[in-house]
């Protein structure tokens, strides 16, 4: 299961979604949230899903990574859907016991499986085909105006950084501290809920001891290269707008227009 969380893992490439500006891609993320948002019916999330296809096929990462990804959230993806499929009033369609399945509960709990699953996989493709470094310089570019409210953003940008970088190392340590006590005979699948709780203890304690360690080695890396912040530093590859990302941006508010159009038509 902790193989297949690719969430801060990057795919180098040479497509047009890799070459796009970090910016771009930042912003045509938050536009792609909002058209998901504003979906409300068949056809609007038909459009969403085909965008999203598109992107797929034209970044070049692989379905099955995609698939992957959907795996670790799938028990919170079904709950969300069952919850929506049991407690939503309307008309009824089969009942049981103390439960009843409406029909528009089970519409809903349709398109909320298809919308968390349509917005982790269009979030995930951000970091699938974005360095982290170009990212931080992305997110740095776009907050630069809040540095005239004294908020540090080159900071937080790095922190997101920092923390993009090391969930797939924090991950392999996780995969090795379990086979590890899993050689020492360690359970962690059998008993009650309370004793799997408890059966994470091994896990979790030599998990933060090394996260520790790790954030202090950094730390000391950091200082020993003279890090001080942002003020003063220069960048090796400067950000720059492109005719492509002109042309991303255009496709995109079509697809936000024609998504608003949809939902006004009911669609």
């Amino acid at each position: 299961m902790l193989k297949d969380i690719t969430l801060g893992q990057y795919f180098p490439g040479n497509s047009v979604i890799h070459r796009l500006d970090p910016r771009t891609k930042l912003l045509l993320v938050v536009v792609y949230i909002v058209a998901l948002f504003t979906a409300k019916w068949f056809v609007s999330y038909a459009l969403v899903l085909l965008c999203l296809i598109v992107i797929i096929g034209i970044s070049g990462v692989k379905p099955r990574t995609i698939l992957k990804s959907l795996k670790p959230l799938l028990f919170i993806i079904l709950f969300t859907g069952i919850l929506n499929l049991f407690y939503t009033e309307g008309k009824t369609l089969v009942s049981f016991w103390i439960s009843t399945i409406t029909y528009e509960g089970l519409t809903r709990a349709f398109f909320m499986i298809l919308r968390i699953s349509l917005l982790v996989t269009g979030t995930f493709m951000l970091t699938y085909t974005t360095s982290p470094v170009s990212l931080t310089d992305g997110m740095e570019s776009l907050l630069r105006p809040l540095r005239h409210l004294h908020i540090p953003v080159h900071e937080l940008s790095m922190m997101m950084c920092i923390a993009l970088r090391f969930i797939p190392t924090l991950t392999q340590e996780t995969d090795k501290i379990i086979s590890a006590q899993k050689a020492r005979g360690a359970d962690f699948e059998s008993g009650n809920l309370v004793a799997r709780a408890k059966a994470l203890v091994p896990i979790l304690v030599p998990l933060f001891i090394s996260s520790f360690r790790r954030a202090d080695e950094l730390a000391t890396a950091m200082e020993c290269r003279c890090y001080h912040g942002g003020e003063g530093r220069t960048k090796l590859k400067q950000l720059q707008y492109r005719a492509r990302d002109a042309v991303a941006f255009f496709l995109g508010a079509i697809v936000l227009a024609s998504v608003i159009l949809l939902r006004i038509f009911g669609l």
